[in-house]
């Protein structure tokens, strides 16, 4: 009795159904620690490029020369760098022309450093829905091989003469499996998503404070030189 309520035997004697429904939780638990652990290297890495580049920055050093350093060796990490690259890329564009109006070249600016924080935006929040579609769906998805299970428990009561606790242990057991399988895959999905989305907006109000912070420079730049 015991080897048949083993989980491996309980497993392999669950019905096709259920087994598929196991098969697609396991895939969709092992794609969620993938993406875990890519997300958790891209977190980290920004949160350490913000850093130093926010360091740099704050340095006093010479706008045109921190342009020509993260041209040189830019940090595909570090979003505060891809917003001051574009902002200093469409300040200097703009004030290269002729009867520039400040207000004009501000507002090519922020809409250019706008355009750099909605790409950083897409690529911390990358696989974050599948996260959440896994963490949301993963228990109903077991509870229907549940069901299924237990279904096909009962139904098997239909050709016993005397039904026994013994008789429907194994196939309530295999269709249980179905539901821990399914809570196996949500719950660190639910909480990788929660962490991650905590993480990603408390990055991207980095990234608009720097933006922000930045403009108030090239606003008075070019308004001392108009």
């Amino acid at each position: 009795m015991e080897d048949k309520l083993s989980i491996w035997s309980l497993v392999m004697n669950a019905s096709l159904v259920v087994q598929l429904v196991m098969l697609l939780l396991l895939l969709a638990s092992f794609l969620s620690w993938v993406m875990i652990f890519q997300r958790n290297q891209v977190m980290r890495k920004a949160r350490r490029a913000l850093r130093q580049f926010e360091d740099r920055f704050w340095s006093g050093v010479d706008l045109g020369e921190l342009f020509r350093e993260v041209n040189q060796m830019p940090n595909t990490h570090s979003g505060a760098e891809n917003i001051f690259r574009a902002g200093l890329q469409e300040y200097t564009r703009l004030t290269q022309k002729t009867g520039s109006d400040p207000e004009m070249v501000m507002n090519g600016v922020q809409r250019a450093m706008r355009v750099a924080i909605a790409r950083e935006e897409e690529r911390l929040e990358r696989h974050l829905p599948f996260l959440a579609t896994v963490g949301s769906t993963s228990p109903y998805v077991g509870l229907f091989g549940t069901v299924w299970g237990i279904m096909n428990a009962f139904r098997g009561l239909a050709n016993v003469h005397q039904a026994t606790l013994a008789s429907v242990a194994p196939g309530i057991s295999e269709a249980l499996v179905a539901t821990a399988i399914g809570l196996f895959a949500a719950i660190p999905a639910v909480i990788a998503f929660n962490r991650f989305s905590a993480q990603s907006e408390g990055l991207l109000n980095a990234y608009d404070t720097f933006a922000d912070e930045f403009s108030s420079i090239l606003y008075r730049r070019v308004h001392r030189a108009g």
